[in-house]
């Protein structure tokens, strides 16, 4: 059956509850990119027969996929495309443009969107229809890609969320204005490389002081599930205080 591969109601990623996938397939086009996972579980899909998989990590999109939020009744909390980018160069603008009608049609729904391909977003940010249950959020892997906060603060996204996961380096001081979420992990599997406890805190820290909810989601390492998600022996899941309003509106 293909469609939980494309769907996924109850998603093992720990800031969200579903996973929708109308495109899948990416490219490396940064250091966090390395040994990035959807690219194995795409080829592991692959050489198991699934058939939204035959191109491996290809872009490839699903348009059968593509309105399936409207059919899904029950309220959820929906990552959208985590095996690939909604901003890829390689998704046609009305493509894209679709999925965002799709999102704004089936709004009992809360939409979580991450890229790496800001620059993209900005190109398309006066022609998306943003409403308030679509957040949006970047990937900040280290200090030199903090560029992609600059561009997500000009998004008309009515939240907006950070992810330094997989965290390589130091962050070092962050402009958290108008960000209303963070989110910070470890790299996990094969070849994971490590995060300093620093880098973690330095991030924290600076939350509290701009007051943006701070979720800490992993350690990571070979086996995330040994190293847990304790930071200072305690858990942090916080979310956006907008969240409430969101799903209300």
């Amino acid at each position: 059956m293909l469609l939980p591969v494309i769907m996924s109601k109850n998603s093992s990623i720990e800031w969200t509850e579903s996973t929708w996938n109308p495109i899948t397939g990416c490219s490396k086009i940064s250091p966090g990119c390395k040994n990035c996972y959807a690219e194995r579980m795409a080829k592991r899909l692959k050489a198991m027969g699934q058939a939204n998989y035959r191109n491996g990590f290809k872009i490839t999109t699903h348009p059968l996929a593509a309105e399936l939020p409207l059919k899904w009744k029950k309220p959820k909390t929906i990552f959208v495309n985590s095996m690939s980018d909604i901003f890829h160069e390689l998704v046609r603008k009305a493509f894209i443009l679709k999925l965002f009608d799709v999102m704004n049609k089936a709004d009992w729904h809360l939409y979580q969107i991450l890229t790496k391909r800001s620059e993209r977003m900005l190109e398309l940010n006066s022609e998306i229809p943003w409403a308030k249950h679509i957040w949006m959020g970047v990937t900040v892997e280290d200090a030199d890609y903090k560029f992609r906060i600059d561009d997500l603060r000009k998004a008309k996204a009515n939240v907006k969320f950070l992810s330094f996961e997989p965290l390589i380096g130091s962050i070092g001081k962050v402009n958290l204005k108008g960000i209303d979420w963070v989110i910070v992990g470890g790299e996990s599997g094969p070849g994971a490389r490590p995060m300093d406890i620093q880098w973690v805190l330095n991030i924290q820290k600076q939350c509290r002081m701009a007051k943006v909810a701070f979720f800490f989601k992993q350690w990571g390492g070979i086996n995330k599930k040994k190293t847990g998600r304790l930071l200072n022996g305690k858990v942090y899941c916080e979310m956006p205080e907008r969240v409430k309003l969101t799903v209300a509106a």
